[in-house]
């Protein structure tokens, strides 16, 4: 009995893993249910997330971008949920077009829900990705874990953030279900619910509660979200001071430093690795989705 096989490579960017798929010419189905158990860390290959690299044109989401960008993520959360933005996953994308010779070191476009990103492959091995600016929603978020609230800046960085100040890490406790917060109506998506603490000038800390991933070793955009909320709260805004702010955020996997420049761009920069190669049979993803 034969099987027909799917490429698929791992990848991290400060722990936050992916099992990235190539598929250049947008082939292979990958309904949610395909997804989780590709994630399934016991009974799939396990990650935070997948990496579905598309060339932009045959793309339907992203073939008006293909002039600025050739390629497309199309990024999934662990639970098979589609994400707008994944700021580590950038930079693991990246990482991977130029380990299959789809880019060289220098500047590079990428395709995303959340609009084009720009992206420096550095020789040193890090990547830097061009995030855009931060959005700051109006309303007013409180983020509750136990008996225990806080105040949260609401971020948007393509996608939704709750930023909160707390005196100490653990007090997020497990985060292994998605943090109450309110008002409700504020996030009928769900929302990413950073932690932070403070480690010394322009220094922080984080733990991150993902939606649809739960608690992650990293989150590129929960680290840019939080970067820009303790900028304003130290009254750093670039926009005010005419000078670029960064910020170094630790996170559970790594760090990763973050700029915000006057006009309002955010930079981010950190590691991205491949880290393995392989196939997985194509008939067990087709009965995991279908069966």
């Amino acid at each position: 009995m034969t099987h027909s096989t799917l490429s698929f490579l791992k990848g991290h960017g400060t722990e936050n893993d992916f099992v990235i798929v190539p598929d250049p010419d947008n082939s292979v189905e990958l309904p949610a249910a395909a997804v989780a158990k590709l994630c399934d860390r016991r009974a799939g290959i396990g990650a935070d997330g997948v990496l579905h690299v598309v060339r932009s044109a045959a793309h339907p989401e992203a073939a008006h971008l293909a002039d600025e960008a050739e390629w497309f993520m199309d990024y999934r959360n662990s639970d098979g949920s589609i994400a707008e933005m994944c700021g580590n996953g950038v930079r693991v994308f990246a990482r991977y077009l130029q380990y299959a010779g789809h880019a060289e070191p220098g500047d590079l476009a990428v395709a995303t829900r959340g609009g084009v990103k720009q992206v420096h492959l550095d020789k040193s091995g890090d990547v830097t990705v061009s995030m855009g600016r931060a959005v700051f929603p109006e309303e007013q978020v409180t983020v509750m874990v136990g008996d225990r609230a806080w105040p949260a800046r609401n971020v948007n960085m393509g996608n939704p953030h709750a930023v909160t100040f707390v005196e100490s890490l653990d007090h997020a406790g497990k985060l292994l279900d998605p943090p109450p917060y309110s008002p409700a109506e504020v996030y009928p998506a769900g929302v990413n619910v950073e932690f932070v603490v403070d480690r010394g000038p322009r220094h922080v800390a984080m733990r991150v509660h993902e939606r649809g991933s739960g608690e992650t070793r990293s989150c590129g955009t929960g680290a840019c979200a939080v970067a820009v909320a303790a900028i304003r709260r130290d009254g750093a805004d670039p926009s005010v001071t005419g000078e670029s702010a960064t910020y170094t955020v630790d996170l559970p996997g790594g760090t990763l430093v973050i700029t915000e420049h006057p006009d309002g761009r955010i930079d981010m920069t950190g590691p991205a690795v491949i880290v393995a190669a392989g196939e997985f049979d194509q008939t067990w993803l087709t009965e995991t989705a279908f069966g």
